[in-house]
């Protein structure tokens, strides 16, 4: 099978818990590039601390960011694509304003959170801008929502499924995320397989999470790493090793490099 692009989740799949890329990773993708794979990320991550690891790669291709609803030119950073949310935000912060939760609202602008956290001075520190508000949200003036973050610190699936009927929810192990509806890293890896005029069975997906699972599902190959769930994994066609043992670096050395064409994936 010819694979012409793969698509790369950040945490927990191209990087350690350290927030670094090992150096075995970085080789693997310099020879997929070389042999003229197309390599996008395709994060949760906002631009800010996307880019950075995108500059370190040398990746020439767009960034899909926040779970698909932000797309960004690779050279100007200017947003390409978006889709924005749309909220009752007064039901919402009823929900979450008097709770302990702290919720993080990414716009077209910026972030805006209830409080700061240790993820998010990374976040500071990494892409050099800091939230454009820390508080309470209901005082808080933004628009062009693209994602609702909120941390529990607890699976929370009775909280989210609230917003079910006017969002797109991801359930992660500490709370939840809200997108616009069919908005998901797979529509706009759509997206851009229709620009680079590439099919979806001649590209690969790998990543971790359950942001991850409809990638995983409709491109020609969907990798999961050996740290994901269980659920994320039925989704794959094949299983790789854990982040921190470079399973990334492993299914590309494995399947994709040199003869990769005579490999049945």
């Amino acid at each position: 099978m010819n694979v012409r692009a793969i698509f790369i989740d950040m945490d927990g799949t191209l990087l350690k818990t350290t927030n670094h890329i090992s150096n075995r990773n970085k080789r693997a993708i310099y020879r997929l590039i070389n042999q003229g794979v197309q390599v996008f990320l395709a994060t949760g991550r906002h631009y800010e601390v996307t880019a950075p690891y995108h500059k370190e790669i040398g990746l020439q291709t767009p960034m899909i960011c926040l779970n698909g609803a932000a797309i960004h030119d690779a050279e100007t950073g200017r947003i390409i694509e978006m889709k924005t949310i749309k909220l009752n935000d007064e039901r919402f912060h009823n929900l979450t304003a008097e709770s302990s939760h702290n919720v993080m609202i990414h716009t077209a602008d910026g972030l805006f959170c209830k409080e700061t956290n240790e993820e998010i001075d990374y976040w500071t520190k990494v892409g050099q801008i800091p939230p454009l508000y820390i508080g309470d949200l209901r005082q808080a003036n933004y628009q062009d929502v693209l994602k609702y973050s909120v941390r529990t610190g607890v699976p929370s699936p009775k909280i989210s499924a609230l917003f079910k009927k006017e969002t797109e929810v991801i359930d992660w192990n500490d709370g939840f995320e809200l997108v616009a509806p069919n908005v998901s890293k797979w529509s706009a890896i759509k997206s851009l397989l229709t620009e680079f005029r590439i099919n979806p069975s001649e590209a690969v997906a790998i990543g971790d999470g359950p942001n991850d699972i409809e990638m995983l599902r409709q491109v020609g190959t969907g990798v999961a790493m050996g740290n994901a769930s269980e659920t994320v994994k039925a989704a794959a066609d094949f299983v790789t090793g854990h982040h921190e043992s470079d399973g990334l670096a492993e299914f590309i050395e494995r399947y994709l490099l040199e003869s990769y064409d005579s490999y049945a994936i």
